[in-house]
């Protein structure tokens, strides 16, 4: 059975708090496991969530601060202590690849795993699957930082309706479907596209083009709202979002599901997160992250 969902294992910024971990965020696709932005106390966290580093397959960090990255020298020793089966695949800026490599030689291990490094250079895809598409975008940010999208690639959706009209049943169903055409009829007479599913993870940045692109479209958008919107100079003068800021860009997108996280440690009451973020104008789904929280992926 296929479960495509977030698991939130972490949501402070910059420092973790006693109700929030460093940042760390798994998209279950399928059969796939991919890690984001794994922050100091992942490992535990990721055992507190009942993941298990046989779950992962790729591990995308956005930028080598702390919170996003720190966490990477126990998730790649973990991983290669329990000798996951399969190879591994690690995404981030070409330009922090020094930061990649002393994380993950922090101390003696021995490796058991393919961990392959594939630094992002520059916008576009970084990998092409049967299952998805994974591109990256540059963000605005102090140091450079990448958000990653996943797009699903279009399918069909077969309409009974049609098939009946056609005096189309049973094994030809398949047929057609395995054909693309049955008897005259066309698969495109009897279906429709079903547009595949897109996921967006949007980082710590300032509003920029590449915050845009990700969110375009997205059934969901995980996205930093690190501070609340009276604090908007503090957000551009630190390469952040506000609540208001990343409900707007969810907004213009035409964003299904947002889910706010990375929180300043400035703030008690997340709900008024969400109270901004309504006022920004979002009617979409909405979720304020919070640490060991699911959240499923809309379905189409």
């Amino acid at each position: 059975m296929s479960v495509r969902e977030l698991v939130v294992l972490g949501t402070a910024s910059q420092v973790p708090t006693r109700h929030r971990n460093h940042n760390g965020y798994l998209l279950r696709w399928d059969g796939q496991g991919i890690l984001f932005d794994p922050g100091e106390g992942t490992q535990r966290q990721m055992l507190r969530a009942g993941v298990a580093a046989h779950d992962l397959d790729r591990i995308c960090v956005t930028h080598f601060h702390g919170d996003h990255s720190l966490g990477l020298a126990g998730v790649i020793q973990r991983i290669n202590l329990d000798q996951v089966p399969h190879p591994v695949t690690a995404h981030y800026p070409a330009s922090g690849r020094r930061f990649f490599e002393r994380l993950r030689y922090a101390t003696a291990y021995r490796e058991t795993v393919k961990l392959t490094e594939a630094p992002v250079l520059a916008d576009g895809p970084l990998a092409v699957t049967e299952a998805f598409t994974l591109d990256a975008r540059k963000l605005s940010h102090p140091v450079e930082s990448y958000g990653y999208r996943i797009t699903e690639p279009d399918g069909r959706r077969i309409l009974p309706e049609r098939l009946a009209a056609h005096g189309i049943k049973g094994p030809d169903v398949g047929r057609i479907q395995r054909d693309g055409v049955l008897g005259g009829v066309t698969l495109d007479e009897v279906s429709e596209v079903r547009r595949g599913q897109r996921f967006a993870f949007v980082m710590d940045t300032r509003l920029c083009d590449g915050v845009h692109a990700l969110a375009e479209g997205a059934d969901m958008l995980v996205i930093e709202s690190t501070f609340l919107d009276e604090d908007v100079r503090l957000a551009v003068d630190h390469g952040h979002l506000t609540a208001g800021q990343a409900a707007g860009v969810a907004r213009d997108a035409g964003v299904r599901h947002l889910v706010l996280t990375h929180f300043s440690q400035r703030y008690s009451d997340p709900s008024e997160f969400e109270r901004q973020a309504r006022a920004a104008g979002f009617t979409g789904e909405l979720s304020i992250a919070q640490d060991l929280m699911r959240v499923p992926v809309p379905k189409r």
